[in-house]
Formats: structure tokens, sequence, C-alpha cells
């Protein structure tokens, strides 16, 4: 990363400090909520007990009825898995008894998995079993566990006609898993998909048999662990008394209150018991009893939250303006303000968010680094000496290509053309000064640099290298057609001394460079042409990063103007530096001709009056 990109990210770290120091003293809803403390102090004191007294009423009722309806909401939900479980493997059970041993039993079994994928296996009595591999590969376990199971867990022989029951398999296969007994077969099957029904932040269900073991929980270990829960005082009603559902309030054997209650499931003789922490339920007014708090600071607490909430529907819309302002202090135009509200807040940032769409389309029209600059106040009114490095652009023979295409044909091919080319200066930390027509001219150093003059000479080298590479993309699927042309650059760099500022009127002005530094870098350009060249520096610039780059002097120039022949140095590539690192191509002036399709120029008969007669070549 070059020394141009990182500091812009320091600079955008330095604002982003900046905006964070800036702190509101007083918040609108610190504000309000003192007043309503105020008021609240006052005037509600002498209802509090009362309140207090109803509250705690209605919240244990509610607390009770919501227990009730989970449990039997979660008893509906389990009995109606356990039911489709054991239809299904009835189901399938008959439709292999019809088809025997044909080759339509394996498929059968087959489809059933596919429909079933929590079923794991099934134990027809002396028929071999069925075993879901994909289930185990799944799940990475083996198989295998299947005959462990029956083997630590074989149902003693039953009558035709008994009930079902559940036992946990979930010990010997290592997951939440049920094994379902009827008759002689044995179902085992995962219980996640159940295990998802009874899990709640406050409301817990569980399934336990008539044994007290757990067969489904939400806390899977405890099933894992084959824990029995005979001992707790809810299971013991459940095993104790003969209704099929109840609810209690209840407190276990570690001095801990629950809401409590339980329903039995027809499907299998197991119960699905739901369980309610009485502190949970009650934390806000067990805290504000423990701290002798009467119903006065509940209420208080109540109204502050709801006046901090409000607040927050001014103060975050008022916030988001105020960062918004910030950004936009700071250069970055393209703001997003949605306020669903319609209120004055809501009119006043579509109002906002207007101008800043205005701002940005205004920031196309000129340089987006100068914009930023401007606005922070980092600019001087007049011009201050930067020591800067120019770069012209011009695309070769531009004026017959245009004359062949339509007007829209023409823009829609510049700005293909300008996309590219400026994505490479803006890569390299580099400022588009202006477009003259299909010219591009720009600068490193004078609005922003790299950090020294060799820095910013080197990035607008390797942006230069970056077009040479564009533009080869550029041209990839262009057959030289008159509506498909392939197009060449010519590109000179010049380093030196400018008068940087803006330049204008009161009513018109623009950030640019001005200087003998600037002449010199578009006669270099024009040099491209005649000397079959695609980039070219100057001596100025040369001198700067030699020993960075790989060139190819040229016969030098006298410019007009100056009484010096100026040297001139044809770029070919950016010099491997790293020790080891191997050199890319190109490596010389021919090979670089050669990938542009140039051939060596004959400069003996070069007669430098044809051209704009700013130039003489030096025999």
């Amino acid at each position: 990363m070059n020394r141009s990109i990182r500091a812009r990210r320091l600079i955008a770290v330095r604002e982003d400090r900046k905006m964070a120091g800036n702190k509101v003293r007083y918040p609108i809803g610190i504000k309000l909520v003192t007043i309503i403390t105020i008021l609240l102090l006052i005037s509600l004191g002498a209802i509090t007990v009362l309140v207090s007294v109803l509250v705690s009423g209605d919240l244990q009722i509610t607390a009770e009825d919501n227990n009730f309806t989970v449990n039997r909401r979660s008893a509906a939900e389990a009995e109606t898995a356990l039911q489709t479980f054991h239809s299904n493997a009835r189901m399938l059970l008959d439709s292999l008894a019809a088809v025997g041993a044909s080759g339509y039993a394996r498929q059968l079994a087959n489809f059933y998995f596919e429909q079933n994928k929590d079923v794991a296996a099934i134990i027809r009595g002396g028929n071999g079993p069925l075993i879901n591999e994909h289930f185990f590969a799944a799940n990475g376990i083996e198989s295998g566990l299947v005959d462990d199971f029956m083997a630590a867990f074989a149902p003693e022989p039953e009558m035709a006609g008994a009930p079902v029951s559940l036992l946990n398999a979930a010990p010997v296969f290592g997951i939440p898993m049920l094994a379902m007994h009827w008759e002689t077969v044995t179902l085992i099957f995962s219980t996640e998909s159940m295990t998802d029904i009874f899990g709640s932040s406050v409301y817990v269900s569980f399934m336990v048999n008539q044994d007290g073991d757990l067969l489904v929980h939400p806390e899977q270990a405890l099933v894992t662990a084959a824990v029995n829960m005979r001992e707790d005082p809810l299971v013991e009603l459940y095993r104790e008394r003969g209704e099929s559902n109840f609810q209690t309030l209840y407190t276990d054997r570690e001095g801990v209150r629950y809401f409590g209650a339980f329903r039995k499931l027809s499907a299998a003789n197991v119960a699905v018991l739901t369980i309610a922490e009485y502190d949970t339920v009650f934390e806000g007014i067990a805290v504000t009893t423990q701290r002798n708090i009467l119903l006065t600071g509940a209420v208080l607490f109540l109204s502050i939250l709801f006046i901090w909430f409000f607040s927050k529907t001014i103060s975050r819309p008022l916030g988001r303006l105020t960062a918004a302002a910030r950004k936009i202090e700071a250069g970055l135009f393209e703001v997003n303000l949605q306020e669903k509200s319609r209120d004055e807040i809501s009119l006043l940032s579509e109002s906002f968010v207007k101008m800043s769409k205005a701002l940005v389309s205004f920031s196309r029209f000129t340089n987006l680094e100068i914009a930023k600059r401007a606005m922070r106040g980092e600019l001087t009114l007049g011009g201050e000496t930067r020591q800067a490095t120019i770069f012209f652009s011009d695309i070769r023979s531009f004026t017959a290509i245009s004359e062949q295409l339509e007007p829209e044909e023409v823009v829609e091919f510049l700005n293909d053309y300008m996309t590219r080319m400026v994505a490479c200066i803006k890569e390299t930390g580099g400022t588009v000064d202006k477009f003259i027509g299909d010219s591009v001219m720009a600068h490193w150093g004078a609005a922003t640099t790299a950090g020294s003059p060799a820095a910013d000479a080197l990035n607008c080298i390797r942006a230069a290298l970056a077009m040479r590479t564009a533009l080869r993309e550029f041209n990839k699927g262009r057959d030289d057609s008159i509506k498909h042309p392939r197009v060449w650059i010519g590109s000179g760099i010049n380093s030196g001394p400018v008068v940087a500022g803006q330049i204008g009127s009161h009513e018109r002005m623009e950030y640019t460079v001005i200087g003998d530094a600037v002449n010199l870098a578009s006669r270099t350009e024009a040099l491209n042409k005649p000397l079959h060249t695609d980039i070219l520096i100057t001596e100025n610039t040369w001198a700067l990063i030699k020993d960075d780059l790989i060139v190819e002097e040229m016969p030098s120039v006298t410019v007009k103007g100056k009484k010096k022949p100026v040297r001139m140095f044809a770029v070919v590539n950016l010099r491997a530096r790293k020790h080891g690192e191997r050199q890319q191509s190109p490596v010389t002036l021919g090979q670089v001709r050669s990938m542009l399709g140039y051939a060596a120029p004959d400069l003996a008969v070069f007669d430098p009056d044809a051209e704009e007669k700013k130039y003489v070549i030096v025999k």
C-alpha cells in the first residue's frame, strides 16, 4: 500500500476522532427525564401502595395463564409429533408386509427415510432392522449403535395391541434421541425438532415418562446424561395425581419457587411439564421489594424509560443529522437519512438528503479531494508554490475517430475511456485537474502529497503504467471498425515547482496548477506521436526516481521558451527492487512498441515544423 493511501486513511481517522470528541453537554433526553422525574415524585406518591398490590396480583395471574398456555401448546405439538412418527412407521410396516420380500421393499424404506429424516432405525421383531444410513452419516455416529441400544434396552416381549412406550436413547447414541416401542416394533428417532418447541427464555417445557426419566429437554446435556427427575416435586405430582392436566405454584427442594403445569399425552405413557421461575417472572417487583422502593419508584422508572425512549425519537434523528453534517464537513458528501416519522425532523432530513445529493452531483463537476479540502478550509485563497508532478494524456487520432461516430456514441466512448483512466489516477493518490476534450490533466503533490516529490512522481508513473494496462483491456473486443475502434494514448510527465490555488473570478473559480512545469508536461505529451512512444518523462522526473524505472533515453528536445535542450526518457516499466523479485515484462522499449503495435521512428527524416513547432529534436 503506497504512502498516499495511508495518508488519506490517517486523515479519515483524525476526522472520526474529532467527530467523536464533540459531545452534547446537555442531551434532550436528560432534560426531559429530569422534568418528568420531578413531576412524578410530587404527583404519584399517594397511590404507589395500591398500584403495587394490583400489579403484583395481575402479574401472578398472567404468569399462571401464560405458563398453562405454553404447557398446553407444547404438549399438543409434542403429541402431534409422536403420533406422526408412530403413524408413519406403522404405514411403512404395513406397506412392507403387503409387498413382502419383493424389490419394492427397499424402495419403500428409502422413500420413508427420505420423508422422515429424523428417524434413525426401525427394529421389527424377528425381521432385520431398517437403518437410515443417511441419518447416521449426517450426525457423525455409527449405525452399529442400534445393536448396542437393543442389547442394553431390549424390551420384554409384549402382547399385540400393547400401549406405546418411550425410552431415552440419548445415552447410547450421544445425541438427543428417543426409542418408541409398541408390540414387537422399536422406532428410534431424533428429538431435535421436538426440542425446538420446548425452549423459551422464561417458560421451559420438558417431557418425562412414568418412571421420571427425562426424555426431551432444551438442555440436551441433561437428556444425554440420562437424568431421572423422579424426586422433582412437579414430577411427583404428575406420577401421583390422576388428572390429565394440572397447574400449581410450588417450591423445589432447593427453596426455589416455580409456576408449574403438566399435561399427560395420549400417544404414550408420558407427560409434558412446563415451569417458570417465580423470581424471574417477578424480577422487577422483587428487586423493588428488596430495596424497599415503593411503587412510586417503579412508576417513576417506567416513566423515565418512556420519556427516555420518546426523547430518542427526537435526539436520534438530530444525532443522525449532526453526524451527516459532520460527514459533509469532512468531505463525505453522500449521506443516507431515512426517517419514518412524518414530522418536522423528517422533513428536515429529506431536505438534508436533497442537499447531500446536490453536493454529490456538484463534486462530480469538480475534484472530490479539492472539494473536501475547501470545506475543511485547507485551501489558501490565491496561490501557493508546490513541488508537483504533472501528467497529460491524449488519445491518438481522436478527431478522425470522432468524425466516424454519432455524437451520443462519442460521449459514450469517452465516458467509458475516462472512467478507466480516472480510476488509475485516484488509486495512486492523484488529482484530476481537468478534461480537455479527449485529454486528461492530473497532478500529484499539489492538492495532496504522498510525502515527498519522489513519492509523488513514482505514483504518477504507476498511474501511467496502470493506464497502459487498462487501455489494453479497453481495446479487447475492439476490431478497428468504425463503431469499435481501438485507441492508443500518449502520456507526458514532468516534475517541478507549480503555483497551485483557486484561480478564476468571484462567480466562477477552480483549483488548478499553472507554471512552466505544466507547460513542459503538455509539450512532452505531444512528443509521443513522432517518437512512437506512449509514456514520456522529462529529465526532471527521471532524476527523482531513476533508480525505480526502466527507461530508454530519447533524443533531447529544444522546447520553445527554453535555451537548453531537455532530455526525454521513454518509460518501459518499473524496476524490480526486492531481493529475488522477478522483473515483469516489458523490459525494453522495443517490447513496448511491439505490444502497442508501434514501429521504431525514423528520426533522420523527422520534420519538427510538421507538428506544433514547440520543439526541435537535437541530431
